[in-house]
Parts: C-alpha cells; structure tokens; sequence
C-alpha cells in the first residue's frame, strides 16, 4: 500500500467526470486516498442542491460505491480537532482535521 495519502475534498467530488478519474486512481497504488463522511455529505449536498435531476437514493448508491472498492478511505477520528483550528472559512476545519488526524505525508484535492 502506498504511503502517501491524498485527502479527496468535496470541490473534486462534486463533478462526476473528476470523480470517476480520481476514483480510478484511487484504486491504483499511486497514493492512499481517504475522505471523512463530512466531506461525503458535502459533494452531495451541493449536488442536491444544484441537479434536481438526481436523488438522494442515487448519490448514496454512489457514496457506498466508493467506500467500498477504495480500501481504508475512510478518515475517522478526526471531528475532536475541528474546534481548535482557526482558518479563514470555517467550514473547511473538517477537511484539515482529517489531515492532521492521520499524521502522515498527505495532500488535499
């Protein structure tokens, strides 16, 4: 498995044409790819929100489909850390908590 891991945030997984290229990658031994369920909900509220063509039932199907054939991608214990970051959008401490909760060489897309 690699070592290098690549956090997935939401702006990436909103597009499906980004999405399915990363996923491809993702189960490619180039890097580790990881997201939290906060970044999930993220990807997919927007779309909700901006394609009345699509379903919840839909983008859940989706959702599972990815935390099922990317091993270990998902980040847990992260949430603890949220409150002590201070960046300049607040909504984005989730997606540096999940960083600093693997403690590894990471990116974030």
């Amino acid at each position: 498995m690699a070592s290098f891991i690549v956090i997935y945030d939401s702006c990436v997984l909103y597009p499906a044409p980004l999405r399915d290229l990363l996923m491809r990658f993702a189960l490619t031994d180039l890097y580790q790819a990881k997201w939290t369920k906060d970044i999930h909900c993220e990807w997919m509220r927007s779309l909700l929100k901006n394609r009345s063509d699509l379903t919840k039932e839909r983008l859940e199907m989706t959702r599972a489909k990815m935390d099922l054939h990317v091993k270990d991608c998902l980040v847990f214990d992260y949430e603890e850390l949220i409150g002590s970051l201070k960046l300049p959008d607040p909504d984005d401490r989730h997606v540096l908590s999940s960083h600093q909760s693997k403690r590894t060489n990471y990116c974030d897309l």
